[in-house]
């Protein structure tokens, strides 16, 4: 393959930051390079007043610029100060000005977010508002160290009991300093298994809470029942009618199981859309962001510098970056045109989806997209990968709208993806005590026409991160 071909299969390759990246890189190696912002820019400077050619100065600049001189003519190089600046600002380093960090590249604003307090932050800094002795305080660091993402204490207190280096410490101590970071927030932190957690955050609730006292009892000396959600059994121990179960089942749902997630804040993944689908006049339209990849251009006046039949080293120079500008560009270009003519494919294949929803997607492959473009699949796969459209239903990337397909009754098609929507429609439309089993989907779907086996409906179920029925299962 020629260089070229190389370039244009890398660039066609890209995500939409790997690739902005590259323009920089481009732009920062190649002055031949420039964006039309940039261009329009230099172009709107050249009817200002400006030195010229000679580098002397012309009409009232003139006279400013003795005055300047004049002036400056008067006043020492060195001015006597008091201090010298070491004695104040020893080995600190003043702070960027906005066009310091643009001109050192440092401009992004993700870089420039305040990082969010973690769940050991959070604990750590409520610990040391609490009056600790120095024994209490090791031991309390300890156990927060022990506390995973979800809150919970990953290690037994014989573990944290033992890695302790003060070894007159007792285990009973350990315990102790336990139930005190557990009172710390979020409640139900600390917590060595469910049945703690939610222990600790129902005893944190209000004494006028309705069924609280049920509630704990039913939490504290009959878990097993309330996990397998068996109503019947709950309604013998508790002796309770089924609206109080419900009462009382409404109330432990209300607390969390994982309590560390409150306080763990994961920073938002932004992504940029390479193309925008919008529906105009009855009719879907795909069009390329233009934030997405700025527009380049050749540098004219620094082309107009090379001269023709001339061998010297500058003037080869500049042809060489010539050239390489121009087939940058048309590598870029090549890239927008193949990436427009895919998505536009895509949403001619899945316009039944953009109208109606998951359930009308259809089953489609790279073959289907690249014989239609008269393209080889390896390059229908470089161009579906990491590459987003901003649709009416969602910022969707290239890869979701190939699935694979399942037969009908009738001999026609379906594919995974409506599959998946219709499982995940009946599911959320089961009866809360009575969930659907696979088998029961799988004979669901049969009944309209969709020919799935067992299996198949658990593997969708998982994929979508559905727990089985026998989880599902709650009391109303």
């Amino acid at each position: 393959m020629t260089p070229q071909l190389q370039q244009a299969i890398r660039l066609l390759q890209l995500s939409t930051l790997d690739l902005k990246q590259e323009i920089q890189d481009a732009l920062d190696s190649n002055l031949m390079l420039e964006t039309e912002e940039e261009g329009a820019a230099r172009e709107s400077l050249n009817g200002a007043d400006r030195p010229d050619a000679t580098g002397e100065a012309t009409g009232n600049d003139a006279d400013n610029e003795r005055e300047i001189d004049a002036e400056a003519s008067g006043i020492p190089d060195d001015l006597p100060v008091d201090t010298a600046w070491d004695d104040i600002y020893d080995s600190l380093t003043p702070p960027l000005s906005g066009a310091q960090r643009e001109s050192s590249g440092d401009n992004d604003f993700l870089l420039q977010r305040g990082s969010s307090p973690t769940l050991h932050d959070h604990l750590a800094w409520q610990m040391n508002l609490t009056v600790f002795s120095d024994r209490d305080l090791a031991i309390a660091t300890a156990i927060i160290d022990a506390v995973n993402e979800d809150g919970y204490l990953s290690s037994s207190l014989e573990d944290i009991h033992a890695g302790l280096e003060d070894d007159d410490i007792d285990l009973s101590e350990v315990e102790a300093v336990l139930h005190q970071v557990q009172s710390f927030d979020p409640a139900g932190v600390a917590a060595r298994d469910p049945r703690e957690c939610l222990l600790i955050q129902l005893r944190q609730m209000p004494a006028g809470t309705p069924f609280l006292k049920e509630a704990t009892l039913l939490v504290k000396d009959h878990f097993d029942l309330l996990a397998h959600q068996d109503r019947n059994q709950i309604k013998q121990a508790l002796k309770l009618s089924d609206e109080e179960i419900s009462s009382v089942n409404r109330l432990i749902r209300s607390l969390h199981p994982h309590p560390g997630t409150l306080i763990a804040e994961a920073h938002p993944q932004y992504v940029v859309p390479d193309v925008f689908v919008f529906k105009k006049n009855g009719h879907w339209h795909v069009e390329l962001n233009p934030e997405a990849t700025p527009r380049l251009r050749v540098n004219a006046d620094y082309a107009r510098l090379i001269r023709r039949a001339d061998t010297s080293e500058d003037n080869t120079y500049l042809k060489n970056h010539l050239q390489e500008a121009r087939w940058f560009i048309k590598s870029l270009q090549s890239r927008n045109d193949t990436l427009l003519r895919v998505a536009t494919k895509i949403v001619e294949f899945q316009r039944a989806f953009f109208d109606y929803g998951e359930e009308a997607m259809k089953p489609l492959v790279l073959r289907d997209v690249a014989e239609a473009l008269e393209m080889h699949e390896s390059t229908i796969s470089r161009v579906t990968t990491q590459k987003y459209m901003h649709t009416p239903r969602g910022t969707l990337e290239f890869k979701y709208f190939f699935s694979s397909h399942v037969g009908t009754a009738g001999g026609g098609e379906c594919s995974a993806t409506a599959i998946r929507a219709l499982i995940k429609k009946l599911i959320a439309a089961e009866k809360p005590n009575k969930p659907l089993s696979d088998n029961k989907i799988a004979s669901i779907l049969s009944e309209q026409g969709i020919k799935v086996a067992r299996r198949t409906v658990a593997k969708y179920r998982e994929s979508m991160a559905i727990p089985p029925s026998n989880e599902r299962k709650r009391l109303v």
